[in-house]
């Protein structure tokens, strides 16, 4: 019978971050040598293809997987996310940035690989740091093509981004403006 047989495959974790290899020759075998390889609880786990995060939740679809088919283990409320390819980073003092800088927005691009949607919630000097640089000066830190598309998005909603925020205190401080002359009442300017 086919199904006896073991067949191996790669386990991550949903940060990608622990990778193992597993023979296993049942979903329900997997699911059982799981907990001991990647250090999770045995209860509340999901398995999904991590190249796209298709469910495997029955033994007749995880029968037809290929071996050494790459797979996320999931526990409890986590969700499969794509993997964002990670900028390799090397600061070189004699480019055009500062060194400070440039580590500075090494490590913002960094944080945002992960969700780009933190974005918004970076401080004004962050923002203008980042919709300041320029993605060609910074042939260092990126490697390849689609990491200076990932470099050249994130500059680009920074500085939409810090656009924004600037509008909005300008709004503010006019609405503080108005609200202290409406407070202060009508002068009489009436002549003696």
């Amino acid at each position: 019978m086919e199904n006896d047989i073991n067949k191996p495959y790669k386990i991550c974790d949903v940060n990608r971050e622990k990778k193992k290899g597993i023979v296993a020759m049942s979903l329900e075998d997997l699911l059982i040598k799981v907990p001991e390889k990647l250090g999770m609880p045995s209860e509340n786990l999901t398995v999904v293809l991590e190249s796209d995060g298709t469910e495997v939740d029955d033994e007749e679809y995880f029968s037809t997987l290929d071996p050494d088919t790459s797979l996320m283990i999931l526990h409890g409320n986590e969700k499969w996310v794509p993997n964002m390819p990670k900028c390799q980073v090397s600061l070189d003092q004699t480019d055009d940035i500062a060194l400070a800088d440039k580590e500075q927005v090494a490590s913002l691009v960094g944080r945002l690989q992960h969700n780009l949607c933190h974005i918004s919630l970076l401080g004004g000097q962050d923002l203008e740091l980042l919709s300041d640089m320029d993605p060609d000066s910074l042939a260092d830190i990126v490697t390849d093509r689609d990491n200076r598309i990932i470099l050249e998005h994130i500059k680009e909603a920074s500085g939409r981004i810090l656009l924004e925020k600037r509008q909005a205190q300008e709004l503010w401080n006019c609405l503080k403006l108005y609200h202290q002359s409406v407070s202060n009442g009508p002068e009489d300017v009436s002549s003696p």
